[in-house]
């Protein structure tokens, strides 16, 4: 019997979040009691199409509820975090980068791929974290706020438009 297994990287990518060597990491982490390995999709901003390892970490996952809000919202709180994931928080702190999180549902029969393609990518808007715990609100894109056209027209690119 399949079993589907929830892996959102939260937080997942973030410019500061580097490795000991000084290379781009991200944090992947399952909700379930043994680590996962499982190939990501091959558009992933990192590490795209290789077999990567999402470490087993208890965590919540709350979904948006359907509502009329313009903008849903998730919460992820995350249970007893390793020194990794603080240390990569504290360093995400120091920017004013956003750090994004992406929701990859796999079943535990086929770990060729998630079972969403492509996964939902969120940014992280509030993160607290404690002792015990690192809770987070994720969102969708804000497409109200979004420039349209997304194109910026500056006199620098576009020297007709200085007078």
């Amino acid at each position: 019997m399949d079993r589907l297994l929830f892996a959102p990287c939260p937080p997942h990518r973030h410019p500061a979040f580097r490795d000991d060597d000084g290379q781009p990491t991200a944090v992947r982490v399952v909700r379930d009691h043994v680590d996962l390995i499982a190939r990501l999709e091959p558009t992933a901003p990192l590490d795209g199409g290789a077999m990567v390892t999402f470490v087993a970490l208890a965590f919540d996952l709350s979904l948006p509820p359907i509502d009329t809000a313009p903008v849903p919202e998730i919460t992820v709180t995350l249970d007893n975090v390793s020194r990794e994931i603080v240390r990569h928080l504290d360093a995400a702190v120091a920017t004013q980068d956003r750090i994004e999180m992406t929701y990859r549902p796999y079943l535990s029969t086929d770990k060729e791929g998630p079972q969403m393609d492509p996964p939902i990518t969120l940014g992280l808007t509030e993160v607290e974290a404690n002792a015990l715990q690192v809770t987070g609100r994720a969102r969708m894109l804000d497409i109200g706020n979004k420039a349209f056209p997304s194109e910026t027209y500056t006199a620098t690119r576009f020297p007709g438009l200085a007078r």
